[in-house]
C-alpha cells in the first residue's frame, strides 16, 4: 500500500491530467514565410513595421532561439507535420515526394483523434508521396476557405493560418511591377518603407539597385504583418481569444539571398511567439506576458507540443521536446539542423548550435552559397549581385557568396550576427568548434541520417518501401562507415585525396560516392597524381560514381571519353542522374561541349513521367541555369523554365 503523502500526490498529478484534458484549449497557428528575425521590429529591428506581431510579443513569449529544420518549405513544411526530421524521413530535398512509413500520419490527425477540429488555410507543400492522401488523413478540411468557424458547436479547434506575402516570391522574384501590384498596392502610402528608411545588411553592396530590392522585405513583411492583425480581429469578433494559445513563427530563414536554401543561421533561425489567455497562463513554463526566453527550439518539437496540449497520446516516433502542458521535456544545449537539395539546385549541410554559435558542415562545398538555383537566377536582385560581381564592386564578404565554400563555417552570432567572420580556423574558437564536430557526428550517427544516400538512391527506395525504415538495418546501411567516407568531403590536401582515391575501390557503393564527391571538391593541383584511378572510376558499376568521376575526369584532365559520358548522363532518362549530372556541369569552366546536350534536354517535355511535374521541372531548370550562365536564354521570370 502506498503512503497517504505519495498517494495524495498521485492523486493530484491525475486529477490534474484529468482536469487538463477535459479544459481544452483552442489552438491557432500563424505561420509567414521566408522571414528572419532580423525584418521584425520586437527582434530589435526599428526600421520594421510590425505591429501586431510586435503585440503578439509584448503579451506573450518571444523566443531568440528557435530554428526550423530545414531552409526550404517543402522539407521544413515535412518536420512540421510529421514531427520528425527530414534526415530521418529521407525528405531533405526540395519538392521530392518520396515515401514515408504507413503509420506516420501528419500529427493534426493525433489532434482530431483527441476530439479537436482541424483546419488548414491553406499551405500544404509537405513534400511527401500520395500527398493528397496524406493532407486527408491529417485535416478535416483543408482549403482557403477552412478555419475555426467550421467546427461543432463547443469544439476544440486547432486552426493553421499561413501569409505567403514575405515568400521569396514578393521579395525578390516576382518581377518588379507585379511585386508592386501585389504588395505595394496593397499598402496605404503612409505604411510603405521606402528604400532608404533602413540599415542595409553587411552581406550586400549599399547601392541604390540593391536598396530597391532589400525594401520589398520590409514592405512584405508589412502587408504580412496587416493580414495577421485582421485575423486577430476575427479571433476576437468571435469572442475565441480568452480561449485559444496562439503560435506565430516563420516556416525558415530569410528568403533573400544567402539566407534560405543555405545552412547557416540566416536560413535557420525563425521568428517565434506563443501567446497564452489567462485562462491558460499556467501552461506557460516560461512565465506571462513580454517575457523573453533563449531556449532552443526546433520543428521537431511542436508536433509533440501540439499532442499534448490537446490531451493526445504522442506516437514513439516522434522524438521532439514538449515544451509546454503535462510531462514538459528537459531544455537541450543544442541543435542539429539540416539543409539539402533545394529546386535544382544539390546540396548537403549539417549544422549544430547552442543558440550563440552556428557550426556547420558543407559536405558539397565545391558550390558557393550563392549556387545556382533557377527561382533565384530569374530575380533582379541576383542579377544585380552577379553584375556587381563581374564589374568587381563587391567587397571581399560579398564576392565570396559566389565561391567555393570552406568545409566547415563557425559563425559568433552574438557578436557577429550577419555572420561575416568565419572564426573555424581562429585558435579562441578551437575549443566551441571541437565541442560542436563531436556533437554533430553522434548525432548523425544516432540518427542514421539517410539522407547520406544520394537522392538517386533513396527515389529507389521509395518505390519500394521507405528511407525511415531503410535506414534502420545496417546491412542496408552501414552507417559507419559510410559517414566515415563522407567527413572526408570538403576536407582539401593531397593526404585525404589519397584516402578517398583508396577509398573508390571499396565494396560499398555509398562510400565509393562520397570517396567521388569528394575527391569533386579538391582542387585540380592536388588531384593531378591521381588521373588514372579517378578516370578507372569512370567505369564505376554505380552510376552516381561514375558521373561524379566524369565530372572530375572532364574538369581536372581533359578526358574525352569524360566529356562524351557526361553528355550521356544529362540525357538520361533517370531525373535524379540527370540533374545530378548538370549541377555537375554548372561549376566547370569550359561549358561548350554539353551545349546542345543540354538545350535538346531543355526542351523536351514531360520525359519523367513518374511525379512528372516535380522531376520534369528541377532538371529543366537546371538546364536553363546552365544556358543563362552562358547569357544563351534571358534570365527572367518569364524563362522560368
Amino acid at each position: 500500500m502506498l503512503p497517504k503523502k505519495l498517494l495524495l500526490i498521485c492523486s493530484l498529478v491525475v486529477f490534474g491530467d484529468i482536469a487538463f484534458a477535459r479544459n481544452k484549449p483552442n489552438i491557432l497557428w500563424i505561420t509567414i514565410e521566408d522571414t528572419s528575425p532580423k525584418f521584425i521590429g520586437c527582434y530589435g529591428n526599428k526600421d520594421a513595421r510590425t505591429p501586431a506581431i510586435d503585440q503578439l510579443a509584448k503579451e506573450g513569449v518571444r523566443f531568440t532561439n528557435a530554428f526550423s529544420t530545414g531552409t526550404v518549405c517543402s522539407p521544413s513544411r515535412t518536420a512540421l507535420i510529421t514531427g520528425v526530421k527530414t534526415y530521418e524521413t529521407g525528405t531533405g530535398n526540395h519538392r521530392s515526394n518520396y515515401a514515408l512509413p504507413a503509420g506516420m500520419h501528419g500529427f493534426p490527425h493525433y489532434l482530431q483523434q483527441a476530439g479537436y477540429h482541424t483546419s488548414n488555410n491553406a499551405k500544404t507543400d509537405y513534400n511527401v508521396l500520395n500527398e493528397k492522401q496524406f493532407i486527408a488523413d491529417a485535416w478535416n478540411e483543408s482549403s482557403g476557405k477552412a478555419g475555426w468557424w467550421n467546427r461543432k458547436p463547443g469544439q476544440p479547434f486547432f486552426s493553421v493560418f499561413n501569409y505567403n506575402d514575405s515568400h521569396q516570391s514578393r521579395t525578390m522574384t516576382d518581377a518588379y511591377p507585379k511585386y508592386v501590384k501585389n504588395v505595394l498596392d496593397e499598402l496605404p502610402e503612409n505604411e510603405r518603407i521606402s528604400e532608404n528608411a533602413f540599415e542595409m545588411p553587411p552581406i550586400y553592396r549599399d547601392s541604390p539597385e540593391m536598396r530597391k530590392q532589400v525594401a520589398r522585405v520590409y514592405n512584405s513583411l508589412k502587408l504580412t504583418d496587416n493580414k495577421i492583425a485582421k485575423l486577430l480581429k476575427r479571433l476576437d469578433d468571435d469572442h475565441l481569444r480568452d480561449s485559444t494559445i496562439i503560435f506565430f513563427f516563420g516556416d525558415h530563414g530569410e528568403g533573400i539571398p544567402r539566407g534560405k536554401t543555405n545552412g547557416i543561421d540566416l536560413g535557420y533561425r525563425v521568428p517565434f511567439v506563443i501567446w497564452f489567455p489567462p485562462m491558460y497562463k499556467h501552461l506557460s513554463p516560461w512565465g506571462e506576458g513580454g517575457v523573453v526566453t533563449d531556449e532552443l527550439i526546433d520543428f521537431a518539437d511542436l508536433a509533440p507540443t501540439l499532442i499534448s496540449l490537446a490531451g493526445g497520446e504522442i506516437p514513439a516516433y516522434m522524438k521532439g521536446r514538449k515544451l509546454t502542458g503535462p510531462g514538459r521535456s528537459p531544455q537541450t544545449d543544442h541543435l542539429v539542423l539540416s539543409s539539402d537539395r533545394s529546386d535544382n539546385g544539390i546540396d548537403m549541410v549539417r549544422s549544430v548550435t547552442d543558440g550563440r554559435y552556428m557550426y556547420s558542415r558543407n559536405f558539397m562545398p565545391f558550390m558557393p552559397e550563392a549556387r545556382y538555383i533557377r527561382y533565384m537566377e530569374i530575380s533582379e536582385m541576383k542579377q544585380q549581385m552577379r553584375k556587381d560581381l563581374a564589374e568587381k564592386k563587391l567587397d571581399n564578404l560579398q564576392s565570396s557568396l559566389f565561391a567555393d565554400r570552406p568545409a566547415e563555417f563557425l559563425f559568433d552570432l552574438k557578436n557577429d550576427p550577419w555572420e561575416t567572420k568565419n572564426l573555424i580556423n581562429d585558435p579562441k574558437a578551437k575549443a566551441v568548434a571541437e565541442k560542436m564536430r563531436k556533437q554533430l557526428s553522434a548525432s548523425l550517427l544516432k540518427s542514421r541520417d539517410v539522407m547520406f544516400l544520394p537522392e538517386y538512391e533513396i527515389a529507389l527506395i521509395s518505390g519500394k518501401g521507405n528511407a525511415y525504415e531503410y535506414r534502420l538495418s545496417d546491412q542496408n546501411y552501414p552507417m559507419k562507415e559510410i559517414f566515415a567516407a563522407a567527413a572526408l568531403s570538403g576536407t582539401r590536401g593531397k593526404a585525404i585525396a589519397a584516402q578517398q582515391v583508396k577509398l573508390l575501390t571499396n565494396t560499398n557503393k555509398i562510400v565509393r560516392y562520397w570517396a567521388a564527391l569528394g575527391l569533386r571538391s579538391q582542387n585540380a593541383t592536388v588531384l593531378k597524381p591521381f588521373g588514372k584511378e579517378i578516370i578507372a572510376g569512370m567505369g564505376d558499376e554505380y552510376q552516381p560514381v561514375s558521373i561524379t568521376c566524369a565530372a572530375i575526369g572532364y574538369e581536372v584532365f581533359k578526358n574525352e571519353t569524360a566529356a562524351a559520358n557526361l553528355n550521356k548522363s544529362v540525357n538520361s532518362d533517370n531525373a535524379e542522374l540527370a540533374l545530378m549530372s548538370i549541377n555537375y556541369l554548372l561549376y566547370v569552366a569550359d561549358k561548350d561541349p554539353f551545349i546542345e546536350t543540354i538545350r535538346k534536354v531543355q526542351k523536351a517535355e514531360n520525359r519523367f513521367s513518374d511525379e512528372s511535374k516535380s522531376r520534369n521541372y528541377k532538371v529543366k531548370a537546371a538546364c536553363m541555369d546552365f544556358l543563362g550562365s552562358l547569357g544563351l536564354v534571358p534570365n527572367n521570370p518569364d524563362f522560368a523554365e
